[in-house]
């Protein structure tokens, strides 16, 4: 009987190790440490006895002492800035929840400013085993850096310049195609002054978006009516859409927003302080599909970024980096997102939801 084996440990109030749960328990220390190993192949009766054990003597696994062991934290450092996106909390819990399963855990950074740069500095110093940049840029000589370092560094919904030295891989939604399938559909549905209003100009995800919906609007004959930048901020929107809609003359028809967070405070804007109506005055577009985005008080026509398997993907190319520790390639994992169409925008009769892309792609570039 497990109470039984006790009796010799009783006096004993701390220092319990994973010795004394497999003396317990009547099974060697290593069985003790598989079973606290996520992932580890242990049999269920070792697990039952390990878990009993271990429950009797109050035994915790000291994960520190193991990381010395096995020259793994099992932390993964997330980097984010703009957390008030809403877009980037959803994303944060998705990401954790699949770590978690994995047997890792996050260590959150909140970055000030676009540059990540302190921060992973910062993030070294704790000896975790993966990084995971979203919503921030990482220099070139930071990703070489870590890559001497043997730390595997994901950029979430971003992408380095291409031919920077010490890229690191990436996964994204098709921000290109997104563009591109907003400027078709507001030119499809009958729209002739259609406005833009940006992210951060800076940012590799805006200049996608951009890009796509500029040169979609040109191959229609079309373009940018007109333009503003709201940087990824609700108030800097909301004083782009007053700027841009203060001629009634020439005020654009339509207007695509580089991201939800910010159309929801254009959309305010323009119904509860310029009178519009959405969309028989004008029509809105976002970008990222949150899931305010489908209340009836903005049923918001815009891009539905492919969240499940870019939270996938990056985990995945993590798991693959960490199972191998030899140098490997840059991935650069761009997939398709899906234009949802609701009564934020006039559409053409039968016109529903739109794939901004064929399929997914990924491409490989040398580290």
């Amino acid at each position: 009987m497990l109470s039984e084996r006790l009796n010799g440990l009783k006096f004993m109030k701390t220092g319990i190790t994973s010795f004394h749960v497999a003396r317990v328990a009547q099974v060697s220390q290593s069985a003790v440490s598989r079973t606290f190993t996520p992932g580890a192949s242990v049999s269920v009766g070792t697990r039952r006895k390990v878990m009993e054990a271990a429950r009797m003597l109050g035994y915790r696994p000291n994960a520190h002492a193991r990381s010395l062991i096995t020259k793994r934290s099992r932390i993964i450092g997330v980097v984010l800035s703009y957390l008030d996106n809403l877009f980037y909390p959803i994303a944060l819990q998705r990401l954790a929840e699949h770590l978690q399963r994995d047997g890792y855990h996050v260590l959150l950074f909140i970055n000030e400013n676009p540059n990540a740069d302190n921060l992973v500095n910062q993030l070294l110093g704790y000896h975790v085993d993966g990084i995971v940049i979203a919503s921030a840029t990482l220099s070139s000589g930071l990703a070489k850096q870590c890559a001497e370092s043997g730390i595997p560094v994901v950029l979430f919904n971003r992408v380095m310049a291409r031919g920077s030295e010490g890229a690191v891989s990436s996964v994204r939604g098709d921000n290109l195609q997104g563009g591109c399938a907003v400027a078709e559909f507001l030119v499809n549905s009958g729209h002739e002054r259609i406005a833009y209003i940006a992210g951060s100009q800076e940012s590799s995800t805006n200049l996608e978006r951009e890009k796509g919906f500029r040169e979609a609007l040109e191959a229609k004959g079309s373009r940018v009516w007109a333009f503003g930048v709201g940087n990824y901020a609700p108030a800097e929107a909301a004083s782009a859409a007053r700027t841009m809609f203060s001629r009634p003359r020439e005020r654009p028809d339509a207007v695509f927003v580089a991201s939800d967070h910010m159309a929801f405070a254009v959309m305010d804007t323009l119904r509860f302080e310029l009178g519009l109506r959405i969309p028989h005055d004008v029509s809105v577009v976002g970008f990222d599909d949150v899931p305010q985005a489908s209340w009836p008080s903005y049923a918001l026509t815009t891009v539905a970024q492919p969240l499940e398997r870019m939270v996938s993907e990056t985990v995945g190319l993590l798991r693959s980096y960490l199972r191998d520790d030899s140098l490997q390639p840059a991935q650069e994992v761009v997939l398709p997102g899906e234009l949802k169409i609701r009564s934020s925008t006039r559409a053409p009769t039968g016109v529903l939801h739109r794939r901004t892309d064929r399929k997914s792609s990924t491409k490989t570039q040398t580290r």
